[in-house]
Order: structure tokens, then C-alpha cells, then sequence
């Protein structure tokens, strides 16, 4: 009988843990400095780092291939965008459209 009573109170703990899983997405702000690619943009983020010996804080970028549906971003404009499923080898994020 407690293995019967074990069981189901481990089924009623998967039942909940898949009724709460939810999905955390890493979110970004960047400015596009390529925009050549169908569909595609390159952002750029700039971020400011702190030296842990000397504490000098110096400039840190980094560059992400954006999925741009709709080819409506250019250069220098302001991007939203969100981590999503490989699209292709390198195109792992999408534009947040507002």
C-alpha cells in the first residue's frame, strides 16, 4: 500500500511541475549596424565592463544576427529582441516588434 500511496504522490508532483514550467527568455536593447541580410539585422550591444585588479571600467561589445521579419529595422535604429529556437547556424535571437 505505500508504494501504491508513493506513486501517486510522485505522478501528482510531475503533474504540477509541468503545469508551472514556463519559459525564461534572455531580452537585450542594441543598435543595428548591418542590415544587408534578407530578413536578417546585425546588433550591436555595448556594455561597460570593470577591470577586477585595477577597477578601470572599459567598453565591451559584442555583435548578434537578429531575425528581422519584416526587414523594417536599418541602420542605427533602436532593437528589441529575444532569445528564440536556431533559425539558422547563427541566428538564435528574434526582433521584439512594438
Amino acid at each position: 500500500m505505500t508504494d501504491q500511496k508513493q506513486s501517486t504522490t510522485v505522478d501528482k508532483e510531475n503533474e504540477n511541475k509541468q503545469e508551472l514550467k514556463t519559459v525564461i527568455r534572455k531580452k537585450f536593447n542594441g543598435v543595428v549596424v548591418g542590415d544587408k541580410m534578407d530578413k536578417t539585422i546585425v546588433v550591436r550591444i555595448d556594455r561597460v565592463k570593470k577591470d577586477p585588479k585595477y577597477g578601470k571600467r572599459y567598453a565591451v561589445s559584442r555583435k548578434y544576427k537578429v531575425h528581422d521579419s519584416k526587414n523594417k529595422f536599418k541602420i542605427d535604429d533602436k532593437v528589441n529582441f529575444i532569445e528564440c529556437r536556431p533559425i539558422s547556424k547563427n541566428k538564435r535571437w528574434r526582433v521584439v516588434y512594438n
